[in-house]
């Protein structure tokens, strides 16, 4: 696992709390991860989340993915744990407006500390947002604590692809991202299987380099002034974000970055 030593959650908080998480949830939409919508209805499908079931999304954001899982899968609870104020607010209005506040909390605090009882819930969900947690074993490990025996732990995240990343390629993408650290495959089944879980799907859904092409095309060719006012019209550090872009960009297709999907039952 390649890490970072001076990045953590305060890093994180400051993304989500101002001008960089509002960049991204204009190129990416409400639901701030690779595919959208049909990427969450995938997940689900295999994770075979349906009606009835209660869950709990880790780092949640916005909650996008809770609503998702309310409206699309007729999921009778979740809960949304993040450890950003700015989201958690901007989450529980957009419940109220599309009425749904009664099937859906959401809990300030740090993931790996969710203060959620043991075998509580169905299933745990997360959508290319566990790459912001500094440590992934004791992630994985509260995921697996509040998970009912038989239950699931399912989610997408942004991980080390096949070819590898170099010490260098790494240091400049987690740092771009702010990131603390990216898992890989391997990593992420070991984590579970030690946490008692049996890993059902382990795999790279091959959507990232194309992703990336469309998130830079909707910079350059539509969202170009929106994304200038979004950064005070910093035409300077628009370009330089182009440029880190184009270097994931590079990355994705070259197999170095990926953007994994796991399913996992618990024992």
């Amino acid at each position: 696992m390649k890490s970072l030593e001076n990045i953590g959650l305060r890093d994180v908080q400051d993304v989500y709390s101002g001008p960089e998480g509002e960049l991204w949830e204009l190129i990416m939409g409400e639901q701030i991860h690779i595919g959208g919508f049909a990427s969450s209805m995938d997940l689900a499908e295999k994770a075979d989340i349906g009606p009835g079931t209660e869950g709990v999304d880790f780092c949640c954001c916005n909650g996008a993915g809770m609503r998702f899982l309310v409206r699309f899968r007729d999921v009778a609870r979740m809960q949304g744990v993040d450890a950003t104020e700015k989201v958690i607010k901007q989450g529980r209005y957009l419940c109220e407006q599309e009425g749904l506040s009664d099937k859906i909390d959401f809990i300030l605090a740090d993931v790996c500390n969710s203060t959620l009882a043991d075998s509580s819930v169905d299933f745990v969900w997360g959508e290319d947002a566990w790459c912001y947690v500094v440590d992934k074993e004791r992630l994985i490990s509260e995921s697996a604590r509040i998970v009912k025996p038989g239950g699931v732990i399912a989610f997408t995240d942004w991980i080390e692809g096949k070819t590898g990343l170099s010490d260098a390629e790494a240091r400049r993408f987690l740092t771009f991202m702010k990131f603390p650290n990216v898992q890989n495959l391997e990593g992420y089944c070991s984590l579970l299987s030690a946490n008692g879980c049996e890993v059902v799907i382990a795999e790279d859904t091959g959507k990232f380099g194309p992703y990336v092409d469309l998130y830079l095309d909707m910079l350059n060719m539509q969202l170009t002034y929106d994304a200038l006012k979004i950064i005070g019209f910093n035409y300077e550090l628009m370009q330089a974000t182009g440029v880190e872009m184009t270097f994931m960009q590079e990355l994705a297709h070259g197999g170095k970055i990926a953007q994994g999907l796991f399913i996992a039952r618990r024992k």
